[in-house]
């Protein structure tokens, strides 16, 4: 097979320019065309990133493209991915990869019958941190994880977002929009979840948007904005998970791991980087002796300060398990059971009842630091 493989962009919005501008640090991947419903948008990045601007119709039928990449809105996941598998190429899925289980059932049974893959992001587990945490869990550092607790909470997207209507729709909310890297992450440190409990409420049934240009106009609220949720892993473990957009501050670490030997503290899965932290039996909490990770470095400055940022990741491991015939991190199988989780979640809420998942998942391998160089140009 091919060293390269040559890569569409189907959604051309801000979300883009981030594998635009990070695709060309990895081996396995050349961005040749991108496409949008919106013309203008396409032709802009394609000026912007020098590659070719396409229609949907045209790109799917590019000879020169193997993979595309789907960065449209969550509602559209679904159907854009369908149409990719049946234009005979392999697909790489901004989260959520799909909004029920029975939609990724599908395009699981179509990437079988053309023996095509299908990944999805989020790949921040796949950061230095986070692989950090993997080592020290897999060497016994914490002994057996046995429980946790998971937070991630804010007021919401009205104040900033432009257009936040679709947070606040069946197919938003802080579990699907959020969720993933939390869940992502639990699958990578502890494996797959059994079954899960939640409860489910809104705190307000319209909100007002303080952004602009729609300033002050009020906009429907129709699906769960705090969900807290109890996960039960196939280990044993059992996590809990708060996602809310009804809270203005909280003291709530983002993640925290209880074994029987000791606990780990780790930072944001929605960032690549930050400091992991552990306490043994002495109940010292120290910080984890840091390690030169690839996908740990600071490559970025943003309005919140330096920080690491390596998405494209997944994509690009999904690209060098195609090439080198091998398992992807950021596989359907974990991605789907991702989705399970955060369906199950919400249909519990929904429900009153703990719900057993269908689905199962392997962790993916662990990514050490020779592995991640490996991915790198």
């Amino acid at each position: 097979m091919t060293k390269e493989l040559g890569v569409g962009i189907i959604g051309c919005g801000n979300i883009s320019t981030t594998y635009f501008s990070l695709a060309p640090l990895f081996k396995g991947l050349k961005v040749l065309a991108c496409a949008d419903i919106n013309v203008q948008a396409a032709e802009a990045r394609a000026k912007e990133y020098g590659v070719k601007a396409q229609t949907i119709d045209a790109l799917l039928a590019n000879d020169e493209i193997d993979v595309v990449v789907n960065l449209t809105i969550p509602d559209a996941h679904f159907p854009v991915s369908k149409a990719i598998l049946e234009a005979g190429k392999h697909v790489y899925s901004e989260k959520p990869l799909v909004l029920t289980l029975e939609q990724g059932e599908e395009l699981r049974r179509i990437a079988k019958a053309k023996n095509l893959a299908v990944g999805c992001a989020p790949d921040t587990f796949l950061g230095g941190a986070h692989q950090l945490a993997r080592k020290f869990i897999d060497d016994g550092g914490i002994g057996r994880v046995t429980s946790g607790a998971c937070y991630v909470m804010s007021p919401g997207m009205e104040m900033w977002h432009p257009n936040p209507d679709f947070f606040f729709l069946p197919g938003g909310g802080p579990i699907l929009d959020l969720g993933p890297y939390y869940i992502a992450n639990l699958i990578n440190l502890i494996g797959p979840v059994k079954r899960v409990g939640a409860m489910t409420s809104m705190a307000s049934e319209t909100r007002t948007i303080t952004s602009q240009p729609r300033h002050g106009e009020i906009i429907p609220v129709k699906t769960p904005t705090t969900i807290q949720a109890l996960l039960e892993f196939v280990n044993g473990a059992t996590v809990t998970l708060t996602a809310s957009w009804d809270v203005w501050s909280h003291r709530h670490a983002n993640m925290e791991l209880y074994g029987t030997d000791g606990s780990l503290y780790v930072p944001d899965p929605n960032f690549f980087g930050g400091t992991v932290e552990a306490s043994g039996r002495d109940k010292d909490i120290k910080p984890l002796e840091a390690w030169e990770h690839p996908f740990g470095k600071i490559n970025q400055e943003s309005p919140s300060g330096s920080r690491a940022n390596y998405r494209t990741a997944g994509l690009a491991d999904m690209a060098m398990s195609l090439i080198e015939g091998r398992d992807a991190r950021c596989s359907l199988d974990r991605t789907l059971h991702g989705v399970d989780v955060m369906t199950s979640i919400l249909k519990s809420g929904e429900e009153g009842r703990f719900i057993d998942l269908t689905t199962t998942c392997t962790q993916p391998a662990a990514l050490g630091i020779e592995e991640a160089q490996a991915l790198l140009k």
